[in-house]
């Protein structure tokens, strides 16, 4: 028997954050609580959580700050921000530090376990496995690795960067569609994150500026073209 999927809670209202963990709990998942920044980094250091669901403003140490302190050793596990900020900018940073996912309070549970099964499920890769040769550079989707053949220099990748960097490499010198890679990424192709994956999109171009004839293209109002060559 395989163990229930271990996630870790940080929200500071307890009342919603016993609410959380008893609908997350009754649905077979293990949940680690804790009440402010500073506990969900300790627990994250001693439990090794699955995936991690935080909220933004807690006192002693903030999400974002967290998270980014976080992202400096583990670029792997799947981060969920729940906030009540609902400026883009707000957002943006939000996955800019490192979050796979944000959901803006009021929100249903049943959304909220919706995205968890989607980053705990969702396969990184559909080539097959094994790296993927893109110009100069080898690609390791389910390892999350770039590496640049001439130098040899390895360049960690988060989880939603490998799976936007797939996504075009599958589709190499053709068009990505926009709403299709914002639907399988991020759920759904709304304004806020459509403006996330343009931050990744700026994020994967300076990892590939080594090799000068690749090009994220976009193709304004359809999607990118990952040109190779």
């Amino acid at each position: 028997m395989t163990n229930p999927p271990k996630i870790l809670l940080a929200e500071d209202e307890a009342a919603l954050g016993m609410i959380i963990r008893e609908s997350l709990e009754s649905r077979g998942f293990e949940v680690v609580f804790c009440a402010n920044g500073e506990e969900a980094r300790q627990a994250y250091e001693k439990d090794r959580p699955d995936i991690m669901v935080l909220d933004v403003m807690m006192p002693k140490l903030d999400g974002f700050s967290l998270v980014k302190e976080l992202r400096k050793r583990d670029q792997y596990v799947p981060i969920i921000f729940l906030t009540a900020k609902s400026r883009t900018e707000d957002v943006v940073e939000g996955f800019g530090y490192g979050a796979n996912d944000y959901l803006k309070k009021p929100f249903s549970m049943e959304e909220l376990i919706v995205r968890i099964h989607a980053l705990l499920n969702r396969k990184i890769s559909k080539s097959g496995g094994g790296a993927q040769e893109v110009g100069d550079y080898s690609f390791d989707c389910q390892k999350q690795v770039l590496t640049h053949k001439p130098t040899k220099q390895e360049e960690r990748l988060t989880h939603r960067e490998a799976q936007l960097l797939d996504a075009l490499v599958r589709n190499v010198n053709e068009l990505t569609d926009r709403q299709v890679i914002l639907k399988t990424l991020w759920g759904n192709d709304d304004f806020f994150n459509a403006r996330s994956m343009d931050v990744f999109i700026s994020k994967l171009r300076k990892k590939l500026a080594q090799d000068t004839s690749i090009q994220i293209v976009n193709v304004r109002g359809y999607g990118y073209k990952l040109v190779v060559g």
